[in-house]
């Protein structure tokens, strides 16, 4: 019974490492290769004063958008393919607790009949607001 247990649970385990990894490995990949391209700079760019709201740096932008239009296992690799400091991972982490995948759980907010535009609204606010509390608890440190 025992070993029959542990390994279900064994296979179980390699089942989601698999689903895990698929997602990524992937994204961690795409990212990386991005800051070898001029793409990743622009976009960096494009969003640092938006960022800068919550002591992040333009990158984190990429962060975000994958955790909230993907889901948080995109974040998870982006995270790990940009340098970070723990504070800023952090700060996106909470954000991300918040906010992360927007599309599949607004559906799922619908169906059980709540306004989708109400869970948008309060989830990015709160991302938002745990953003700057967090962010500028670094520049008081």
């Amino acid at each position: 019974m025992i070993v029959k247990s542990v390994i279900d649970g064994f296979k179980k385990g390699l089942e989601t490492t698999w689903m895990l990894a698929k997602i990524i490995v992937p994204v961690f990949f795409v990212v990386t290769f991005l800051q070898y391209t001029p793409i990743l700079g622009w976009v960096a760019e494009l969003f640092k004063p938006v960022m800068a709201l919550f002591n992040l740096p333009g990158e984190a932008a990429i962060i975000l958008v994958l955790g909230n239009f993907l889901n948080i296992y995109a974040a998870i690799g982006a995270i790990k393919a940009v340098d970070l400091s723990a504070l800023e991972i952090t700060t996106l982490s909470m954000m991300l607790s918040f906010s992360h995948s927007q599309l599949v759980e607004t559906a799922v907010a619908k169906k059980l009949g709540i306004s989708g535009f109400k869970v948008v609204f309060i989830r990015v606010s709160l991302a938002v607001v745990s953003g700057i509390i967090i962010g500028r608890m670094g520049i008081l440190l």
